[in-house]
């Protein structure tokens, strides 16, 4: 008698079935996680964006002179914050239609949506006037950033400056 060795087609099927139905779950695992990656790269593009904006701010901040918030000296809460920068030009930061400008030049991205920029100013006011403290700068800033096809991520950030040059 021939032993005859080998799969019956019956095997081969269910072989085949198990194989594509293990094959549709991790292809399934792998597109979720595609979406993923794409939704966190798009949020870390828009907060790196953001953190690019604030990093120029606050540089010249703490280089600066001349601190003045909604055209006056201390503000607590002011839209528009000015300095003088190292160079001598007067830097005007404010928030229009949902990006923060620096002069007429937008810092921040189309893709990142600015709702809320706020300046508390302190320190400002001459020694002459008895004002001993260091003019400090706190900003805040609230918004949101794409975060994949459709969506957007809520942040709110803050940040603050310190005049580098003794303000005596």
């Amino acid at each position: 008698m021939k032993n005859n060795r080998g799969y019956t087609l019956i095997e081969l099927i269910v072989a085949v079935g198990l194989f594509a139905l293990i094959m549709t779950l991790v292809s399934g695992a792998y597109i979720v996680m595609i979406g993923i990656t794409e939704r966190q790269q798009s949020s870390a593009t828009g907060i790196d964006n953001l953190a690019f904006a604030l990093e120029t701010m606050t540089r010249s901040i703490r280089t600066g002179t001349d601190y003045s918030c909604n055209s006056g000296r201390d503000c607590s809460g002011g839209t528009t914050f000015s300095v003088k920068n190292s160079s001598g030009t007067t830097m005007t930061y404010s928030l229009v239609n949902g990006t923060i400008m620096q002069n007429d030049v937008p810092l921040t991205d189309p893709s990142v949506t600015i709702s809320s920029l706020l300046f508390y100013v302190t320190g400002t006011i001459p020694v002459s006037s008895g004002d001993y403290n260091q003019p400090h700068v706190t900003i805040i800033v609230a918004g949101t950033v794409p975060s994949g096809k459709g969506s957007t991520e809520s942040f709110s950030v803050e940040t603050a400056a310190t005049m580098r040059v003794p303000d005596l």
